[in-house]
């Protein structure tokens, strides 16, 4: 373990020196032979029908429910694409659009509506069968999301993720999904960025369930973790042989930039903020633990701050054993980057935890979401650190993609420009870099209901104007049918 960390630091050095920031000259090439193209979605975020026919209530449910509301524009999904009634003209638009695979995520209350495995719902059963058949029908493979942040209500009123109890009745769920779906599906995700669920959820309370815990979100991390290895273990020792699929886990990062990259102290703080995020569900997976300068930090501040015991929970030997390459593959979302400074903080939390302050250049390109700005050199960085970090592992970028300044119309020519340079920049860490990557989901589909900011979000590139939901597509689409019919950027004819 200590001998990998100081690797990776030497690699981030290398990183920061090799790839200048000003790399603007466009590779045309064509991506690999068998590189695959998809969209992707989340059930919570496209299929409404939040009490059909059987289904139970979600933690996004209730929070969406609350008065007064915690969404920025008082909406929820309870209805949201309706793709539950209009699956069909999802398969449509992904069949147009020349797409490869369809990445799409089960709702645990549609199929278990307590949450575990007492109450099978055999209408929420019939919808994925139905979903799953007319894909393959169409020539597109499903990729299948177990848990994109929608935990049955049932489970957050005795805890949620943070009460170990979860781990148990989610290894059931996936032994449902594996049952009744694997004969079919061959690419399994068991969780969709965690970060997110724990600290917007448990750390931050900006997310269903809404609690603001510094303990909690390492907490909820932990279990989640746990809810992995099992999830894993599980199709790798009952159903890979017999199926043939595999299984993995997505993990969301930005880039982290050091503001000086000749200063060594910002060079080390921009390697903590990588490592605080991507490797505090990475390196548990990859190598059966956290990493150390997570240990090391929060151990202290923990002591500090008179606890007993550290804010971050540890491993024993057997769930390190049950985490050390628990993946066939590795999922990774992207979107943006940010500048990292080191700061001394006492704050508790993850945030606190990592002495580091982040902040987005007002030079970067701006989308309509303040979060998100546009750095496509960030994209290379990042996928060349987890190359070296992890051993080149096989990679699927599960998620990438633009908020849209014009939600409201089809010209959404920022969306394109992002594509086509994150996407190039992918390209030059294939060809020129040797990542091992192999497939690229661009996020999202279509209209959706995005988490805290409601339908203001607009991350899609198929709109719909009434309650009817017709799928509109936009300029994007068009520019990505061409890149995934291409395979990616063929020198212009002159």
């Amino acid at each position: 373990m200590s001998t990998k960390i100081s690797i990776v630091g030497l690699v981030f050095v290398a990183l920061s020196l090799t790839f200048a920031q000003n790399d603007t000259d466009f590779l045309y090439e064509n991506f690999p032979e068998d590189f695959e193209w998809g969209f992707a979605t989340a059930s919570y975020q496209i299929e409404g029908g939040w009490d059909a026919d059987g289904k139970g209530e979600n933690i996004w449910d209730e929070f969406t429910h609350r008065i007064p509301s915690p969404i920025k524009d008082n909406s929820t999904g309870d209805v949201a694409c309706d793709s539950y009634h209009n699956y069909m003209q999802d398969v449509e638009l992904l069949k147009n659009t020349g797409v490869n695979f369809y990445r799409f995520s089960l709702s645990w209350s549609r199929i278990l509506p307590d949450g575990t495995n007492r109450t099978i719902n055999q209408r929420g059963i019939d919808y994925y069968n139905k979903l799953i058949n007319a894909l393959i029908a169409n020539g597109i493979e499903p990729m299948v999301t177990l848990y994109h942040w929608d935990l049955p209500q049932t489970l957050q009123a005795v805890g949620g993720w943070p009460n170990e109890t979860v781990i148990h009745h989610f290894e059931g769920y996936a032994r449902i999904a594996y049952s009744y779906f694997g004969d079919r599906v061959k690419k399994w995700i068991t969780f969709n960025e965690a970060f997110v669920v724990c600290q917007q959820g448990y750390g931050d309370g900006v997310h269903a369930p809404g609690i603001s815990s510094p303990v909690q979100s390492y907490d909820c991390a932990h279990n989640v973790l746990k809810s992995h290895a099992l999830a894993y273990r599980l199709y790798e020792r009952e159903f890979k042989e017999s199926q043939g699929g595999e299984c993995g886990i997505t993990i969301d990062c930005g880039w982290y930039e050091p503001e000086d990259p000749n200063n060594p102290a910002h060079v080390e703080a921009a390697e903590r903020a990588v490592t605080f995020k991507h490797g505090w569900y990475a390196f548990p997976v990859f190598f059966g633990d956290y990493p150390s300068v997570m240990r090391t930090l929060i151990d202290a501040k923990s002591q500090s701050e008179g606890l007993l015991e550290s804010r971050l929970p540890s491993f024993d030997s057997y769930w390190s054993q049950q985490l050390n390459g628990s993946w066939d593959f590795l999922g990774l979302n992207h979107y943006t980057t940010e500048l990292v400074v080191p700061e001394n903080r006492t704050d508790p939390g993850w945030r606190g935890d990592q002495n580091t302050r982040t902040y987005q250049s007002e030079e970067w390109p701006p989308s309509a979401s303040f979060w998100l700005r546009v750095v496509p050199w960030g994209f290379r960085k990042l996928l060349n650190w987890i190359k070296i970090t992890y051993g080149n592992p096989l990679l699927y970028v599960t998620e990438n993609g633009f908020s849209d300044t014009d939600a409201e119309g089809v010209n959404d020519q920022g969306r394109i420009d992002y594509y086509r340079d994150y996407t190039n920049n992918m390209l030059k860490a294939i060809n020129l870099d040797g990542c091992n990557i192999k497939k690229y989901t661009a996020w999202s589909l279509m209209d959706n209901f995005e988490w805290a900011e409601g339908l203001t979000g607009a991350l899609w590139c198929h709109y719909y104007t009434d309650p009817a939901r017709p799928r509109t597509p936009k300029m994007s689409q068009s520019f990505l049918k061409k890149l995934f019919a291409d395979n990616g950027f063929p020198l212009p004819k002159q």
